[in-house]
């Protein structure tokens, strides 16, 4: 028998218990809502660079045109002062960084001219670079705060996203192993206490370098609440209740960040990190209100705190304990007492050590492992894509993100019928290969109607959002139990170092326009045959060995 095998013999079967507590009773249903709510904040988080670091509509200042006290961003004279280019629609859009320079040989003065006195005979063909700025809302980011006008800066803008994106890649590899080897509860407490921390920093900082700085420990933070939150949640439920854990869940995350479309209520980026920032501290009362995950108590043999909590939870939920199941408890904490606590702890250091090792000698899991990496990476890359390209979308940017983020809501809700009606295997292969349709025919349709456009890239966003939630789910259901939060850690982690190209994507379309959304139809589509090759795990028990994670799907 394997090491780990052998560690777990006397380990209880969780899901047996809950047929006598009861698989999601009110126990389950208070605390399930109590670790959604800091998901909401976490979800703010992660995307408030959009706005923080956003770039404003802002155009270049014309003297002599523009009104010195109250200059106007879409004056009926713009077009002819500052170049730019003109929409489908006969909407004019001004550069942002040049003018035209004004005809010295004209009675043009510097002085404010009277209204619809600014002509063509003012101006001459030639531009020049301008230090003055007219912007056209009332939006304050870091780029005024800073100075961070003009294609010169672009760059430090973008790469508020690609350290976001790091910060992200080091939380998910740090806390995955901490949660399994410290407990789930107190390292997702001091993912949040540390999210919120940071991001009050960040509204305090005092130029681009502190504002960074504190972006990266903000993102490594916020990295850890949503999968121990998703850990905690699928942990404390039934199998017949798991999908829905992790799918209400996602609901949450959805809300989250079509919260962050309410900020055109806060332009100023530094009450917006604030607001974001400060509630989350109340969620330090959760200490002693949340409980530990009783599936890794159990798996740590701590029977005794794990008795406490299910005895805790038979009692809110109303149903009675086996006598049988109240002796095996008190029984483990006779062992404990009788066992060397030196060489308990060296036990329990080394089981997740040992199960990565067996891990690693089993091809079978290697290549399932490797295969989900890969679906992990595809994911990623195609959700963040396509949500940098929300800006595509014409209208008001802050609805057009609202928008983008609810229709995770429905997507969500097409990953929970598929997983209940599909299976796991189906529902991630089918929501991958819609997003691989739809991008498909959206990137030969850029000349078409508009809201086909809209409608298409809302659908591939629909089809990734499934399949990410199925994903989750999934690979949870993998991974034996001492390895699991750190297992789903490391895909979590592989997949965002594949989202940090996904900024890069959409520059391919300079050289063929339909490239980016092709290139995600393509990925989109391996990923969903490749998922094919995967086990079924639905309404299977929870593997809490590795060889019960090798014998999925026989």
């Amino acid at each position: 028998m394997s090491p780990s095998a052998a560690a777990a013999t006397d380990v209880l079967d969780f899901d047996e218990i809950l047929t006598q507590i009861g698989e999601f009773g009110r126990y389950q249903r208070r605390n399930y809502l109590l670790i959604c709510l800091p998901v909401l904040f976490a979800a703010a988080n992660s995307l408030s660079y959009v706005f923080t670091a956003g770039t404003p509509t802002y155009r270049c200042y014309v003297p002599g045109c523009d009104s010195i006290d109250a200059p106007d961003y879409h004056a009926d004279w713009v077009h002819i002062a500052v170049p730019g280019t003109w929409s489908k629609k006969g909407t004019f859009k001004p550069a942002t960084c040049e003018r035209y320079v004004a005809n010295e040989t004209s009675t043009f003065s510097w002085e404010p001219l009277p209204e619809g006195q600014c002509t063509a005979a003012n101006f001459t063909k030639e531009q020049e670079r301008c230090l003055q700025f007219v912007y056209g809302s009332h939006e304050r980011t870091i780029v005024q705060e800073w100075q961070l006008m003009c294609q010169e800066n672009a760059w430090k803008l973008a790469f508020v996203g690609t350290t976001h994106f790091a910060g992200l890649v080091i939380g998910t590899a740090m806390f995955g192993y901490l949660a399994d080897r410290f407990g789930r509860k107190r390292i997702f407490l001091f993912c949040i206490v540390f999210m919120a921390v940071t991001g009050i920093a960040q509204a305090l900082a005092w130029d681009y370098v502190s504002f960074l700085s504190f972006a990266l420990l903000n993102a490594v933070g916020t990295s850890g609440v949503y999968p121990l939150a998703f850990i905690i949640g699928v942990e404390m439920v039934g199998p017949r209740k798991r999908e829905m854990s992790s799918i209400v869940l996602n609901y949450f995350y959805a809300v989250g960040e079509a919260l962050l479309g309410l900020s055109v209520f806060l332009p100023n980026w530094r009450q917006l990190q604030l607001v974001l920032s400060i509630p989350p501290l109340i969620f330090l009362g959760y200490f002693w209100i949340v409980p530990e995950s009783v599936r890794w108590l159990l798996a740590r043999n701590q029977r005794e705190k794990a008795g406490v909590i299910i005895r805790r939870a038979a009692e809110v939920n109303r149903r009675d304990i086996s006598i049988e199941l109240l002796a095996s408890f008190k029984q483990q904490e006779l062992d404990m007492e009788s066992t060397d606590s030196n060489q308990k702890e060296k036990k329990e250091d080394s089981r997740i050590w040992l199960a990565v090792k067996e891990v690693f000698a089993s091809h079978i899991l290697i290549i399932r492992y490797v295969n989900m990496l890969f679906i992990w990476a595809v994911n990623a890359i195609v959700y963040y894509g396509l949500s940098l390209n929300s800006t595509s979308l014409s209208g008001n940017k802050y609805l057009n993100f609202t928008l983008v983020c609810l229709v995770e809501i429905p997507g969500y809700t097409l990953a929970w019928v598929c997983l209940r009606k599909l299976g796991r295997r189906l529902a991630l292969s089918g929501s991958l290969l819609l997003c691989s349709v739809t991008c498909v025919a959206s990137g030969y349709m850029t000349m078409r109607a508009n809201w086909l456009i809209v409608s298409l890239f809302l659908i591939g966003k629909l089809g990734i959002t499934s399949s990410f939630a199925v994903i989750y789910t999934y690979t949870a259901e993998m991974m034996p139990t001492v390895i699991r939060s750190g297992g789903v850690g490391v895909m979590s982690t592989f997949a965002r170092c594949g989202a940090m190209l996904a900024p890069f994507v959409p520059l391919l379309g300079s050289y063929y326009e339909p490239l980016p959304l092709l290139l995600f139809g393509a990925a989109s589509l391996m990923a969903g045959l490749l998922s094919l090759l995967l086990p079924e795990t639905f309404h299977m028990k929870l593997p809490d060995t590795v060889e019960e994670a090798i014998a999925l799907g026989k």
